[in-house]
Parts: C-alpha cells; sequence; structure tokens
C-alpha cells in the first residue's frame, strides 16, 4: 500500500500546503494510507485533515516514518546534513548547480533516498503538471509596487507578511501607491504569457500600472535589452536555465537608466544562468529587497516563498493542479514520476 507521508514545513512564513483535505479523502479512497504531520502555522487546519481520514503524527516527525514512505513537502528540509533515507517530493533546487543543491544531493546519496522534484513532474511534452508560478507572479509584482512606494519617500521596502486573501492585499497596496502621490510606475514583464508572467500583469493591471508584456519572441535575439531599464519596474518570470539570455547585466547598476526595481520572480540567483546579474542572493520577509545601487537607487526583490503571500488561494489552486498527479503515486517508474526519478538519478551520477 502506498504511504504518503505530508510534512509541516519548518520555514518560517510557509503557511502553504500541496494537497487539501478532498485530495487526502480522495487518495485515500483509491486504497493508499496518508499521514499528515500537525502544523499550526498551515492554511488549513490539521483537523481538517482528521476528518478527512488521514492518520495525524507530530509536527517534524517525518525522519522516524517507515522506509516506505513517501515524505511529501514543499520547501527546503532542515539544512542539518543528515542522511536521507526516504523518497522525498518537494521542490529540491538541486538540479541547477545551485550550492546548496549539491548539499541536498549528498545527502541523498549517503542515506539511499531519491528526490521526485516538484519542478520536473512533467507531461511527455516537458510541461509543469502542477506549478504555484500565478500565485508567485502575483504576489511578486505587489512586492515590487511596494518597493518602488517606499522608493517615492526615500525610503526602502519594510517586512512583508501573508494576507487573508488576495483582496486585502490589493487594498493595502492600493492605498501604499495612493499615497505617494506620484502616477503609477511603468513595467515590463519578461516572460508575460506563462503562468509567472500572467499573475504579474493581472496585479499590475489591477493597480492600474501600464505594462509591457514581453515573452519568446522579443528576447529571441539574445540581448541587450536596453528597453529593460527604461522603465520603472522589471519583473522577470523565467527560470534560470541554460542559453537564459541577460536580461540585467552587472552593469546596470550605473547611472542612465529609469528602472528602479527589479522583481525576480523566477529567483534564482546563485546557478551560473541566472539572467539578474546585478545580485547574488535571495531576500526574506523581513528584508523584502537588496540594495545594489545609490545613484539612482536599483532594489532587487528576489524573495522565493512569494505564493505563501497568498496561502490560502495558492494551495487551493497548486493542489488541485497536483492532484491527478498524486493520484499516481502507486507506480513511481511511470509517467511524471518515471521522468523526475530518472532526472535524479542522472544528476546524483553527475555527482
Amino acid at each position: 500500500m502506498t504511504h504518503l507521508w505530508v510534512r509541516a514545513e519548518s520555514r518560517p512564513n510557509e503557511d502553504r500546503v500541496g494537497i487539501t483535505p478532498d485530495g487526502v479523502a480522495a487518495l485515500i479512497g483509491q486504497g493508499m494510507r496518508v499521514t499528515v504531520e500537525d502544523s499550526p502555522r498551515r492554511i488549513i487546519p490539521t483537523d481538517a485533515y482528521a476528518k478527512a481520514g488521514a492518520a495525524i503524527t507530530p509536527e517534524g516527525s517525518w525522519p522516524t516514518a517507515p522506509d516506505d514512505a513517501i515524505v511529501f513537502g514543499l520547501k527546503e528540509l532542515p539544512e542539518d546534513g543528515t542522511p536521507l533515507r526516504h523518497r522525498h517530493v518537494m521542490f529540491g533546487h538541486a538540479f541547477k548547480s545551485q550550492p546548496a543543491g549539491r548539499v541536498l544531493l549528498d545527502r541523498f546519496r549517503a542515506g539511499g533516498g531519491a528526490l521526485y522534484d516538484l519542478e520536473y513532474l512533467t507531461d511527455d511534452t516537458g510541461r509543469r503538471l502542477a506549478a504555484f508560478g500565478y500565485w508567485a507572479g502575483y504576489a511578486g509584482a505587489a512586492v515590487s509596487l511596494m518597493a518602488w512606494a517606499a522608493q517615492q519617500s526615500g525610503g526602502i521596502c519594510g517586512p512583508v507578511a501573508a494576507y487573508p486573501d488576495r483582496h486585502r492585499l490589493l487594498d493595502d497596496l492600493r492605498a501604499r501607491l495612493d499615497a505617494t502621490g506620484r502616477p503609477r510606475p511603468r513595467a515590463i514583464v519578461i516572460g508575460a504569457k506563462g503562468r509567472v508572467g500572467s499573475g504579474a500583469a493581472d496585479l499590475l493591471t489591477a493597480m492600474g500600472v501600464t505594462v509591457t508584456g514581453w515573452d519568446m519572441a522579443e528576447t529571441a535575439h539574445g540581448g541587450p535589452f536596453p528597453e529593460v531599464l527604461m522603465h520603472d519596474v522589471f519583473v522577470n518570470a523565467i527560470l534560470a536555465h541554460p542559453g537564459a539570455p541577460v536580461f540585467v547585466s552587472a552593469d546596470a547598476v550605473a547611472p542612465g537608466r529609469t528602472l528602479s526595481v527589479i522583481g525576480d520572480v523566477a529567483c534564482d540567483p546563485t546557478s551560473d544562468f541566472s539572467p539578474i546579474k546585478v545580485y547574488d542572493r535571495t531576500t526574506t520577509w523581513d528584508a523584502p529587497v537588496l540594495r545594489v545601487a545609490d545613484a539612482p537607487v536599483l532594489d532587487v526583490m528576489a524573495i522565493d516563498n512569494l505564493p505563501s503571500m497568498l496561502p490560502r488561494e495558492s494551495s487551493e489552486d497548486y493542489a488541485a493542479q497536483l492532484l491527478p498527479v498524486l493520484q499516481g503515486l502507486d507506480d513511481l517508474d511511470a509517467g511524471a514520476w518515471g521522468r523526475a526519478g530518472a532526472l535524479f538519478r542522472d544528476h546524483l551520477d553527475a555527482r
């Protein structure tokens, strides 16, 4: 019997979950066993999972799970260096030469476990089967506008927090922009036709911001892209990958630009393939932007769990996309699971 173990997220400011109680009931109904760790922070209460039929276990107990359990979470595991003996389903960020990813792969090698990376659950054409992208773009564009609003009074964006729903976010952001007394900024979104880009464009449009939407056709020539520097805000929705063009080069910190905020929603600064070359580390909820230039100012927003700012909408949307994939866990060698497992083994062999 397939045993799915839904772990509690250990990262601060992470309230999302990848499966709803209805999803748990569906898996149990087809013969799976489901264990859910208790979590006081998860946007969906633990008792809702218990009512759906899941066994409830203490927070953080996944290291003691049975060997055959498949441990399912979203964000990274505690970085304690311990060997990993289970099969894990999560966003591993381990296949693009990231330093932390190399450490994670070594932990799997030491423990004999396996990683089924949520980013690489794809159909046979390579299209992702489930993604948080829309809400990442939506929240990333919102924080980018918060950064721009703070700049108008000579400040820098302060801490951000989760919102009960998107309407509360929109009301707060509109008030911040109106308080500047300035016309709305001009923004450019690269990757505008994808999930991330469409979420960013929807938020910007809702705030009355004029949006230039670029996608593959506009970036096919490979750069440079001086048009990016002519906008106030740039939202990047393109993941780092081999051959990705550089949208903002290292010398973009120099004067002679309009650009004052970069929202790097794709957020992979430690990858050699990052298309944003003016920064080298992610930002946090407590310090949402990194100031990389002062004259004129240029702030980079690179929070890597943006959808958790809207945990309910993003969890429900993602869980609905992922459930049909989870229903195939009985055969980890087939379909999307088989492809994800093969990718993990390829990268492990290359270490």
